[in-house]
């Protein structure tokens, strides 16, 4: 089966959503690495637009481009995709995350932080329990934004773990699969319903922590999502599905979001919603969560775009801009608070200077054979032709 230009462009959209995401962060009242001076509830509708769906996209994403990785040849590839993985996520644990850390604990800690970066960055690789406000202490050496790797790399053993043990009857489910929800609207329905039933059942006894061993909800949605995506990943008629279905899940997923601000407008604050209310707010979550995929990958499919010199540059650059960008967005976000821009300026300054020195950082790891794998790129390529295609995360 051919490469599935369109999720390229899917992908590359949804990692770009999280550099606007990561600026928005700095802006809203909901907690995070820094906030600014001027955060309102203003931007939370915005936000809210893309925060049930966008994480699941990528890991279904993440499971389709697997499935392929895997046709070309099975033969190494967990120790290829934990080279991949790994790498960047050791190195970015102990050198491009700890900004993020330390400039929290210049905001948050009691009477602040005041001994610079190399004495804090000795105290985070020393995993010092010290750096503590209310009764929380900050866990250090930390992944942070890295989370997505972690997941990522663990799902990835998960599949190859389940190919091992019993191949052929993964390949018959996932066949069984493709064409149940090939028929009708059972694209459309039956994902949803799995996703109301989990939010529904999990989201309010597990905390969403990014810590891996204990975070039961997100596993209950994200690993779920990425077996889906391997499992339909060569099914056309699938994917056909989701270019029919667009149009209903677009509206569907219109009315669930515009139900989604609406309470979290009402109930946001110190307001308790009742028990009922809370419960339909929960399953209109899991079907605005499926309906905008399937929307979305829809619309694009529907477009079909082929392959360009901007998809092939974009493909390779997105996962080491997903890497970079919110260490940059932290360090610049901090340190322009003492020119007291309003957010109409400084948000759009933070969004372009992300994106200005991220794609800046490629540039020079993209030339250099040795830092390559530290941003989770492979071997450089023996010619820098255009044509060199990156590996899908």
């Amino acid at each position: 089966m051919s490469r599935r230009y369109f999720l390229d462009w899917v992908r590359i959209g949804a990692f770009a959503l999280l550099v606007l995401y990561h600026v928005g962060m700095y802006y809203v009242t909901w907690d995070w690495h820094v906030k600014s001076l001027f955060a309102s509830r203003t931007l939370e509708p915005f936000m809210l637009m893309s925060s049930p769906w966008r994480l699941s996209l990528l890991f279904f994403i993440s499971g389709v481009a697997t499935a392929f990785l895997l046709g070309k040849g099975e033969h190494g590839f967990l120790r290829r995709r934990s080279w991949r993985l790994l790498v960047p996520l050791a190195f970015g644990m102990l050198v491009l995350v700890t900004p993020q850390s330390y400039y929290e604990v210049v905001e948050k800690l009691p009477g602040g932080y005041h001994d610079g970066y190399l004495a804090f960055w000795a105290r985070y690789l020393q995993a010092d329990p010290n750096f503590c406000r209310d009764g929380e202490c900050l866990a250090v050496p930390t992944w942070n934004h890295l989370w997505f790797v972690v997941y990522l790399w663990a799902y990835t053993v998960v599949l190859c773990v389940l190919r091992w043990i019993a191949p052929d009857a993964l390949s018959r489910m996932s066949e069984r699969l493709a064409a149940w929800l090939g028929r009708g609207y059972g694209l459309l329905v039956w994902p949803a319903l799995f996703l109301i039933v989990v939010r529904l059942a999990l989201v309010g006894r597990f905390e969403s922590t990014h810590a891996l061993v204990d975070d039961w909800y997100n596993h209950a949605q994200y690993l779920p999502q990425f077996l889906l995506g391997f499992a339909v990943a060569k099914s056309q008629t699938v994917w056909d599905r989701f270019a029919t279905l667009r149009w209903p899940a677009a509206l569907i997923s219109v009315a669930g979001y515009a139900f989604i601000v609406w309470y979290f407008g009402l109930y946001g604050g110190d307001s308790t919603p009742p028990d009922a209310l809370r419960a339909v707010q929960r399953a209109v979550w899991g079907l605005f969560q499926w309906s905008a995929i399937v929307a979305i990958i829809g619309f694009a499919a529907s477009w079909s775009p082929g392959d360009s010199r901007a998809r092939r540059y974009l493909t390779e650059a997105v996962f080491p801009v997903y890497i970079l960008h919110q260490t940059i967005i932290v360090v610049l976000a901090h340190n322009l608070q003492p020119l007291g821009l309003p957010p109409p300026i400084e948000g759009p300054l933070l969004v372009l200077a992300t994106l200005a020195l991220c794609f800046a950082a490629f540039e020079l790891v993209r030339r250099v054979g040795w830092m390559r794998p530290l941003l989770g790129l492979g071997p450089r390529p023996a010619r820098q032709a255009a044509s060199v295609i990156a590996d899908a995360v």
